[in-house]
């Protein structure tokens, strides 16, 4: 916990750097003590109401999600936003929930109005039609972390999402 501590403090950090957003993956107790954005909750961690109760209104939380029931019950549970998936067959898991693919996704996008990101298996190629189907974001590992140049790799998923023209402040 200590050396997962460390690495959070200098990722909070870069973030913070890079006007980013700061979620950790699975524990609400480090989020806390390096004063993360929120949490990433999976299907077996803390239920997203005990979640709230340890880090208060203010910080995000999300959950990922499955299947449209898992969908239903995180969206009435009081997430943020949800992880939806797996899209495609995941290069970072062998042992995933059943693929979901882009039909999936446009159905379950009917279930919530929290912001969906699609996970699993996703690659550049497949981002028009994540959007098409009404994905706010995507969640990458081995596309960017797989690549011979994560930089433009992340790069490159980033313009997929930033407007050419960005709004007035």
């Amino acid at each position: 916990m200590r050396e997962a501590c460390r690495e959070a403090v200098l990722l909070r950090q870069a973030a913070a750097d890079a006007g980013a957003l700061f979620l950790v993956n699975d524990r609400c107790d480090l989020a806390l003590a390096v004063e993360a954005d929120g949490v990433h909750l999976g299907q077996q961690d803390l239920p997203i109401r005990m979640a709230r109760a340890i880090l208060g209104p203010d910080k995000l939380i999300g959950i990922s999600t499955h299947s449209d029931a898992q969908v239903t019950a995180a969206t009435a549970s009081g997430a943020d936003y949800l992880g939806f998936g797996p899209i495609f067959s995941p290069g970072s898991k062998r042992d995933h929930d059943p693929v979901v693919g882009i039909v999936g996704l446009r159905r379950i996008r009917r279930l919530t109005s929290l912001p969906v990101f699609a996970i699993g298996g996703v690659a550049l190629e497949h981002v028009p039609a994540i959007i098409g189907a009404g994905a706010n974001g995507v969640a990458v590992i081995s596309a960017i972390g797989q690549a011979p140049d994560v930089t433009a790799a992340t790069r490159a998923f980033v313009s997929q999402f930033r407007s050419p023209d960005p709004p007035a402040r």
